[in-house]
């Protein structure tokens, strides 16, 4: 049974037929977006490929039980799309625009929008039989550098194996376009998605990477092989870059940029526009405290005494071993956030469960931190935060975290960390 009979929600949407050489597709979600052309003209814009067609999916889309007005603003969005779309498609870059004004009101949302989109960019690329195909995400209110076509088509041709990426991102930090306070909040709020990848870097998570859902990619074959995109109505992004993250060859793409818009929403209950809307109206802006990483680090420190405990044999896997009562010994070398956050997740099981599974220390780390994912690491972030580390200004938690001294500009900060994950 192929990817489409057992996850694609619709039959193909776009009877044109793709280019022989069609190489890369980028999605567009669009929802009551007063600014769709400016994204597709800063696409419109790009230097192409060579030798290497792209084409653009707009996927313009409401709940069946969405105001009717907002239905409107989105029937007068698709005429004017359709129509920039015919006046400004051309050899090597096409534009398709697609209208679903009825989506189910369960399921309706950002993550039903972008499969919709990325599945039919999928059957696209297995039309002409070209299974290496490259989906791309971008937002109806972001806009990118005059490379960015060429530097994900390049990034992908020079690494062959890698199944999918994070591409750069920065949002604006000035400008008319937006008020002064927007641009403040937006700076606090980049710096806390910086920090706290950072922070679970450094303290040894091997799947740390930044998850901006208009800013990743993906190979056709890998989106079907690992089951597409989510329904997720918010932190899609996370949950379907993360699928992909414990791979050989994930990438992170730094030669070009996504530039996202650093607007208030209040369409999801957290990210981005919400955050920077809680920010503006005066509510103080908290990440979390560096002490919740150092702790998460000795932890991380100590994944090679696991697979040697027990004398480093590999115990036989009998329901009845045990893993010689491993936290009830060790609990004082343990940080108690560590020990308190293990005790629920019933580690010394799952560690049987990973010794008896694995022969050598590599082997091991790998099986160990597909159970410890980021997934994982965040609920124990969460947990420390909740039970023994307060949340902090995020100036203070990024502060100590490069060695600076307390009273640092969030601007200064985040320039820091960009400059840093450029590097990568």
């Amino acid at each position: 049974m192929t990817y489409f009979e057992k996850n694609a929600l619709f039959p193909p949407l776009i009877s044109q037929k793709p280019a022989a050489n069609l190489s890369l597709v980028v999605t567009i979600p669009c929802h009551d977006e007063p600014d769709l052309l400016r994204t597709l003209n800063s696409i419109s814009n790009c230097d192409l490929p060579k030798n290497a067609a792209t084409e653009v999916i707009v996927v313009i889309n409401s709940s069946e039980n969405a105001d009717e007005n907002l239905k409107k603003r989105n029937a007068a969005t698709v005429e004017i799309a359709k129509k920039w779309a015919a006046e400004n498609s051309k050899t090597g870059l096409d534009f398709h625009i697609l209208h679903c004004p009825n989506l189910p009101k369960k399921h309706a949302g950002v993550g039903l929008a972008r499969k919709i989109a990325m599945d039919e960019a999928a059957r696209r690329f297995d039309e002409i039989g070209n299974s290496r195909g490259i989906i791309v995400c971008l937002d109806a209110d972001s806009l990118v550098k005059i490379n960015y076509l060429q530097a994900i088509f390049e990034f992908f041709e020079k690494h062959p194996s890698c199944p999918a990426a994070s591409i750069y991102y920065e949002h604006p930090l000035d400008g008319t376009d937006f008020s002064p306070e927007i641009y403040e909040a937006i700076t606090k709020y980049e710096l806390h998605l910086r920090f706290y990848v950072h922070a679970l870097r450094r303290a040894g998570l091997p799947t740390a990477v930044q998850t901006v859902g208009s800013a990743m990619a993906v190979r056709s074959e890998n989106y079907q092989s690992q089951g597409g995109m989510n329904r997720r109505q918010a932190g899609e992004d996370f949950y379907f870059l993360h699928k992909f993250t414990p791979l050989a060859g994930f990438g992170e793409i730094t030669t070009t940029t996504v530039i996202p818009s650093p607007r208030t929403s209040h369409r999801v209950p957290f990210g981005t526009g919400k955050a920077v809307g809680e920010i503006i109206s005066g509510k103080p802006f908290l990440t979390y405290s560096p002490l919740i990483f150092n702790d998460l680090e000795v932890f991380f420190g100590k994944i090679d005494d696991f697979f040697c405990h027990s004398g480093g044999i590999r115990p036989s896997p009998l329901p009845t071993q045990n893993t010689d009562g491993f936290l009830l010994n060790d609990k004082k070398n343990l940080p108690a956030s560590v020990f308190s956050f293990l005790e629920k997740e019933n580690f010394e099981e799952k560690l049987l469960e990973i010794k008896s599974n694995t022969a050598t220390p590599d082997a091991f780390r790998k099986r160990f931190f597909r159970w410890f994912d980021a997934f994982l690491a965040m609920k124990f972030v969460h947990h420390a935060r909740d039970h023994f580390y307060p949340n902090v200004a995020v100036e203070d938690a990024a502060s100590s975290f490069l060695g600076l001294p307390p009273g640092q500009n969030a601007r200064d900060l985040l320039l820091i960390f960009r400059e840093l994950d450029k590097k990568l």
